[in-house]
């Protein structure tokens, strides 16, 4: 056997068999085998800097958005909300008109034994309707208006802005040229016909009309008061933008004037639903009209109210003396209120007088409001 290598030595040893060493089979030897010394691992490519005269011209861009994008995007939402805000506004005037020809066609409908008058007052609900929808969007304007004088960090297109209000103005003036109304001329002697006392002489043009079509003309009326202050201040903003407050000013001022258009009509619309005489009645003039029927003594339990601005409704007691024609009374008395006063429904009770009514504390008349 060969000695067996020095420690220390490069060498190592394995057993290799006769065949390998080229001895006789069956012998093992040990073979000596060098290793050589390893090789250094490769280095990684480092990223070569490219010259401008590549594909890649420009820089990597920096996250988040540019200067010019955060303007183009504020201008974005500026032009999405005044849309949104005059699609808001065109809805509810949408909802207003066909809530009104809603409450037009209900109040058609024949009178019933729960409803024994019909829906006649229904034209009065839709006419509060639409004043109360014009308030909301009044009320989100006014808003609006006051977080823009609290925030100033807005931006106002001030083409944009005179373009919408331009076609606003429009707009509205021919709703509300299609929705006046001077009132029928006047009339006698038709039952529900539009009253108009005697002394203004006939044909004088009346204030009343049509509930539903009143209160959409006041409707149209607050928009557009609100849309030619919106142009004012796009006329000022579009050739001075540094004045962009014009805007939410012209808001308060102008909605201002559009609620108290629609003073009149709520308070025609409070008087009916609360019962109340006419404004184009006056409770003194019935009353001398039934005392100058002739055999009629006195009169108590008078009432006057009105369903609608023009459906207005009597009723009363009559009292006559003993030698009277009660049918004779009857008819005179309800042939002068539907002539003079055009009621639509007169209600007239006739019966003896007696001196006891006149300390009845029922057959008093009412004091003055």
């Amino acid at each position: 056997m060969e000695p067996a290598p020095a420690p220390g030595n490069s060498e190592t040893s394995r057993l290799v068999s006769p065949r390998e060493r080229g001895g006789p089979a069956g012998g093992l030897r040990l073979k000596s085998l060098f290793t050589e010394p390893s090789q250094p691992l490769p280095e990684e490519p480092r990223p070569v800097e490219m010259a401008f005269q590549h594909c890649h011209r420009d820089p990597l861009p920096q996250p988040g958005l540019t200067p010019e994008r955060l303007q183009a995007r504020r201008q974005l939402y500026a032009a999405c909300a005044v849309c949104f805000v005059f699609m808001a506004g065109e809805v509810v005037d949408v909802g207003s008109m066909m809530g009104s020809l809603f409450s037009l066609w209900l109040s058609t409908r024949p009178a019933t034994r729960t409803m024994t008058f019909g829906w006649h007052r229904s034209e009065t609900l839709g006419a509060l309707a639409s004043v109360v929808s014009l308030w909301m969007v009044t009320g989100i304007l006014l808003y609006l208006a006051f977080i823009r004088l609290l925030h100033s960090d807005y931006h106002i297109e001030g083409g944009a802005m005179l373009l919408t209000a331009s076609i606003a103005v429009c707009a509205n003036l021919l709703m509300a040229f299609v929705l006046h109304q001077a009132g029928p001329p006047h009339s006698h002697g038709s039952r529900g016909a539009e009253y108009a006392p005697l002394e203004e002489g006939p044909g004088d043009p009346l204030p009343l009309g049509n509930t539903s079509v009143r209160a959409a003309f006041v409707h149209v009326l607050g928009d557009l008061l609100q849309s030619l202050g919106v142009l004012a201040a796009s006329i000022l903003i579009y050739f001075k933008p540094q004045y962009k407050v014009a805007d939410p000013i012209s808001t308060f001022l102008f909605s201002i004037c559009a609620l108290g258009s629609t003073a009149p009509t709520l308070r025609d619309v409070l008087r009916i639903l609360m019962e109340g005489t006419p404004r184009s009645v006056g409770f003194e003039p019935v009353r001398d009209t039934l005392l100058s029927v002739p055999g009629v003594r006195a009169t108590h339990e008078l009432h006057l109210w009105a369903l609608t601005l023009t459906y207005h409704v009597a009723s009363a007691h009559l009292a006559i003396d003993s030698t009277a024609d009660p049918e004779a009374v009857l008819a005179e008395a309800s042939s002068r209120l539907y002539s003079r006063f055009g009621f639509s429904s007169c209600t007239l009770q006739v019966e003896q007088y007696r001196p006891e009514m006149a300390q009845c504390l029922r057959c008093r008349e009412p004091p003055q409001a």
